[in-house]
């Protein structure tokens, strides 16, 4: 999904990406440009938001599949191109939370039917059912700052992700089952059979790669910035 190489910049400037909607706009066949720009922020700002990794690659992708759709309605504002398709973003993955919370209630009351019960009044400001959470959207996308604060929010994501792709195969992966599967040390140790341990080792050595990693990204950038 993401490069090896590190990289303190994952969008292009505006006056480049201003070049790549118009170009697609102008040829469908150009939004693959787009899409390999693009991809990294969209995925970190899903990922961010929702739990379950095969739904996030497949908003991602229903994203990208909107944006060309949309994209002839699209109007160049000066603002950041990764916002529109952030509002794209938060839309499916709202849509998504509103379909699960109407399946979980079908459900709830079919079981209810089933069972010779009347359905349970659910009261405005109920809790959340368990189906959706995770789904719903931290934040919006309207303001302009709110708009930076996802904007830069998904930079950072992406450019961990980007850093961790670089790690060892299998510090990366205990990386990944620990922080992303929300796997516990003794599920992660049966799984590798190998010893707690050995996996905790392998994860101490890989937050320590990725603390050094981050910390070179950061003194790059703040010599680029003076």
């Amino acid at each position: 999904m993401v490069r090896s190489e590190p990289a303190q910049k994952v969008r292009p400037t505006k006056t480049n990406e201003r070049l790549l909607i118009e170009a697609a706009q102008r040829d469908r066949a150009r939004f693959a440009a787009i899409y390999e720009e693009y991809f990294e922020l969209v995925y970190a700002y899903m990922a961010r938001r929702v739990r379950d990794r095969s739904t996030v690659e497949d908003l991602t992708s229903d994203v990208f599949h909107k944006a060309l759709a949309n994209l002839p309605k699209f109007k160049w504002t000066g603002a950041p191109f990764a916002s529109w398709l952030f509002r794209i973003a938060s839309n499916l993955i709202a849509d998504r939370a509103k379909r699960a919370a109407r399946a979980s209630e079908t459900s709830l009351e079919e079981s209810d039917v089933a069972e010779g019960a009347s359905s349970p009044t659910v009261s405005e400001g109920a809790a959340t059912p368990l189906l959706t959470r995770g789904l719903l959207p931290r934040s919006g996308s309207s303001s302009p700052t709110t708009q930076q604060s996802d904007l830069e929010e998904a930079e950072r994501c992406a450019v961990l992700f980007r850093l961790v792709d670089g790690l060892a195969d299998d510090q990366r992966r205990v990386i990944a089952m620990r922080f992303a599967e929300d796997k516990s040390i003794k599920e992660i140790s049966n799984e590798l059979g190998r010893s707690e341990g050995a996996v905790k080792q392998l994860q101490f050595r890989a937050l320590e790669n990725l603390r050094k990693r981050i910390t070179t990204v950061e003194n790059k950038s703040e010599q680029n910035s003076k």
